[in-house]
């Protein structure tokens, strides 16, 4: 009785079926643990990549030339000390309430309006200035914060 088909030779169809699994396997994972990857403790951190966290408020950095128009118009009022567009809510004292941003007294932190684009009140965009000149951004009214690295 002769046997053909899959019942006729179990060890090469099983062992093509495996081999196919084990490198599709084996380059998922190393896909993976490229994606994954970090450099050791002790491997030196270029001087021309910037940290991606400011290490004193703990928030994402992000570029002022990486801001929206609008953020970066308000910060050329802010240097101006002014006109601003809400005069009642701008420059006045930010409670930090929240608690997103580095501890600090009361009357610290200034917050500045961002207009956006359709909104018909306020909207959520703020930036919000420390006394010692440290800027921070939101654009989910106070929900996140990110440290502004000016001039950049």
């Amino acid at each position: 009785m002769s046997r053909s088909g899959w019942r006729g030779r179990p060890a090469t169809g099983l062992a093509v079926v495996l081999a196919v699994a084990v490198v599709l396997l084996a380059a998922y994972l190393v896909g993976r643990s490229d994606r994954t990857r970090t450099l050791p403790p002790s491997a030196p951190v270029s001087a021309s990549v910037p940290a991606a966290t400011d290490p004193v408020s703990g928030l994402p950095w992000v570029d002022e030339s990486a801001l929206p128009t609008q953020a970066r118009q308000t910060l050329a009022l802010v240097r101006r000390g002014g006109p601003y567009p809400y005069p009642r809510s701008d420059d006045q004292p930010f409670g930090n309430r929240e608690r997103l941003l580095p501890s600090r007294p009361a009357g610290y932190y200034r917050e500045y309006t961002v207009s956006t684009p359709g909104d018909t009140d306020r909207g959520p965009r703020r930036v919000v200035v420390g006394g010692d000149g440290d800027v921070y951004y939101t654009d989910d009214h106070y929900a996140s914060f990110r440290r502004v690295r000016e001039g950049r």
